[in-house]
């Protein structure tokens, strides 16, 4: 039997921030939510992470079901981890932003999965977003223009 106990658990998402490069700016993936919360809304392309499932598969696997892109787990760039109590309606969410840039021939993405539309945006102009993910995109921007750590 497995071990339990008594206090309340966390869920734990993995979440993917995609940048490509465009006429001279750079572009985010978001993916419009088809379900709720925040069903309509703007989102990094994400989800909860599998009982038998590491962090950065959950990621690589929750971007290509929901924009078909797919990105190998150690491709990704871990940008931090984002817990703040309330930052998902549906209960103690605990998620790991990863971060990855592709070649604009390699950006061709399409909705599936829960997402019911998949879209290149401007950084400066993005549309209203789910979630902190207004909060979360300029952290994990900083982390990749800072290029690799030692």
């Amino acid at each position: 039997m497995p071990y339990t106990y008594e206090y309340p658990r966390p869920m734990v998402a993995a979440d993917v921030l995609v940048v490509r490069s465009a006429l001279g700016s750079r572009e985010i993936l978001l993916i419009r939510r088809g379900n709720e919360p925040f069903r309509g809304s703007w989102a990094i392309p994400g989800g909860f992470v599998e009982m038998a499932e590491d962090v950065p598969d959950a990621a690589s696997r929750e971007l290509l079901e929901e924009t078909g892109l797919d990105i190998p787990p150690g491709e990704l760039v871990e940008i931090g981890v984002f817990g703040r109590p309330g930052r998902d309606p549906r209960g103690r969410t605990i998620s790991v932003v990863y971060a990855s840039e592709v070649a604009f021939e390699d950006s061709r993405a399409t909705a599936g999965d829960d997402a019911a539309e998949a879209a290149w945006f401007d950084e400066r102009d993005l549309p209203e977003l789910a979630f902190d993910h207004a909060e979360v995109i300029p952290v994990a921007l900083r982390r990749l223009d800072a290029g690799p750590r030692p």
